[in-house]
């Protein structure tokens, strides 16, 4: 913690743009314990409002947001503050968009779900080297059971569109959605 704290630096201010509001609230929660000072925004406009106005030193923003594209907030961001250390998360891991979010001025890339450790460390890590791996990485299973918890949502809890967009049976689905999370 002590370290972690001396890396921050004089400005410890970051900007935490996601449209999960509990998960929001828990990585603000987070993160203030680890010494930065957070705002926070639930939408791509409340992101740019906060960029232009106070430039973040750090700001972990979410890619898909309900009125558009995370990568404004960065692109906004990167014009006030060039030095600032932006992390894209997102529930959607693709090379295409994690290229992306680098070309963009991003400092590193995570898929969801990432815990507040995953995050630091991105956030602080060097340029010249990257991150430590996760102490405690996702089981396959439990990484499996988040995706299909995440489009289940996404689908507004209706089991066939969710088991249409994974491409399995409905009832499958059903069984898998019936059972507690893997470890």
């Amino acid at each position: 913690m002590v370290q972690e704290l001396a890396d921050l630096g004089p400005d410890r201010t970051l900007l935490l743009v996601d449209d999960d509001e509990p998960f929001l609230r828990r990585l603000a929660k987070a993160m203030e314990k680890r010494g930065f000072v957070v705002e926070t925004a639930e939408n791509v406009a409340a992101g740019k409002a906060i960029a232009s106005a106070r430039p973040p030193a750090y700001a972990v923003c979410d890619l898909r947001l309900e009125d558009g594209n995370g990568l404004d907030v960065v692109e906004a961001i990167r014009e006030k503050r060039p030095d600032s250390r932006i992390v894209v998360l997102t529930g959607y891991g693709a090379i295409a968009t994690a290229v992306a979010a680098v070309k963009i001025g991003a400092t590193d890339y995570l898929s969801k779900p990432a815990d507040a450790t995953d995050i630091t460390n991105a956030l602080l890590a060097r340029s010249d080297g990257l991150p430590p791996p996760p102490e405690n990485p996702m089981s396959a299973d439990r990484v499996r059971w988040e995706h299909i918890q995440r489009v289940y949502e996404l689908c507004d809890r209706n089991v066939s569109e969710t088991a249409r967009r994974l491409n399995m049976h409905r009832r499958t689905l059903q069984r898998i959605l019936a059972k507690r999370s893997p470890k």
